[in-house]
């Protein structure tokens, strides 16, 4: 019988826009899937390579563990930065000295970024914040 207490762990999850990513990374042989997918299948290249940012910075310690991705919602630029966000807390939380690295490297691997589209306002025709110019003179 296998004791799974032992085994670490971590659940993580990541935002961006409307995108959420929910990353749960175990001890393994270094695969990482995307929605079910193996990374190296994610297509087009430069939303895999997006995300494989954090895994390049850890070096060694991606290849000895497992991580899961299941990602939904938004498009595929902010499906990929949810993700290698993801990623990214949970390597952080993995090994606490990749956390410096990762922050040197970019803010944005382990910090979200909280900008969102502005939802549509009445009365203005199609448009977020822009008004029709009034003149009183």
């Amino acid at each position: 019988m296998l004791n799974l207490s032992k085994q670490k762990i971590i659940h993580k999850a990541g935002k961006r826009k409307t995108a959420i990513a929910k990353a749960t990374l175990k001890k393994g042989s270094g695969k990482i899937r995307i929605n079910h997918k193996l990374l190296e299948l994610h297509q087009p290249e430069m939303y895999r390579l997006k995300i494989q940012e954090p895994l390049i910075l850890a070096d060694k310690i991606a290849d000895e563990v497992d991580i899961n991705v299941i990602v939904k919602g938004g498009g595929a630029m902010s499906q990929a930065e949810s993700a290698r966000l993801a990623i990214g807390r949970c390597l952080a939380e993995y090994s606490p000295k990749l956390k410096s690295v990762l922050l040197e490297y970019d803010r944005q691997l382990l910090v979200a970024d909280v900008r969102y589209k502005e939802t549509h306002k009445p009365n203005t025709h199609g448009h977020a914040r822009s008004k029709k110019q009034k003149s009183y003179r």
